[in-house]
């Protein structure tokens, strides 16, 4: 018999949602994991609910996405696009150019757009997903709980919309603790 690989998993943004599906989805895979922001599993149904008009504006760009001329827009500017995120999303990091640059050259990748694009019109309901996946993101819409050790990370100064730890923290019904990282950390804790 084959033995099961066993890891544990971190990541940010959306690289945390990915390791909360995992998770979720499959613990038995799963040591432990270091999602940053917290629990990021969503579903178009919980997408239909309005939140707030402050949280709402704060999606702004998700909306923009949602059009024509935002897919157009985004495609035509999207270094200045990420540029302006990245300084919305963490108000205190004082980047330089090159640093920008170096992770800015992600955005070139000719699918980068279109996946962006995709994922944000999925959210809304908008766009459809792959039909091979239905089961899973019916699973996924129960919103499971993450039965793993997990460490949520936040920053103290991230702009981006996020939810606060004591919304999510029943999500997690192992062993569970959240760090709030000080000094100024934006979303990009990484």
């Amino acid at each position: 018999m084959a033995s099961t690989c066993r890891a544990v998993l971190a990541g940010f943004d959306w690289g945390a949602r990915t390791v909360n599906i995992v998770s979720a989805l499959w613990p038995e895979r799963t040591v432990a994991t270091v999602p940053v922001s917290g629990s990021l599993i969503g579903s178009q149904e919980a997408g239909r609910t309005p939140l707030p008009p402050a949280a709402e504006l704060a999606w702004w760009y998700q909306f923009y996405f949602a059009t024509d001329r935002g897919r157009l827009g985004y495609g035509t500017n999207r270094r200045e696009f990420s540029k302006l995120i990245w300084r919305t999303a963490s108000p205190k990091w004082q980047f330089d150019d090159a640093t920008f640059d170096r992770s800015a050259a992600a955005f070139d990748n000719p699918d980068h757009v279109g996946v962006v694009i995709h994922n944000y019109r999925w959210r809304l309901g908008l766009a459809e997903g792959e039909a091979k996946y239905a089961a899973l993101e019916q699973r996924l819409a129960a919103f499971p709980p993450i039965t793993v050790p997990t460490i949520t990370l936040e920053g103290d100064a991230n702009g981006a919309p996020h939810p606060e730890a004591a919304t999510y923290a029943k999500t997690f019904t192992g062993k569970y603790s959240h760090r709030l990282i000080t000094g100024g950390i934006g979303h990009n804790l990484p």
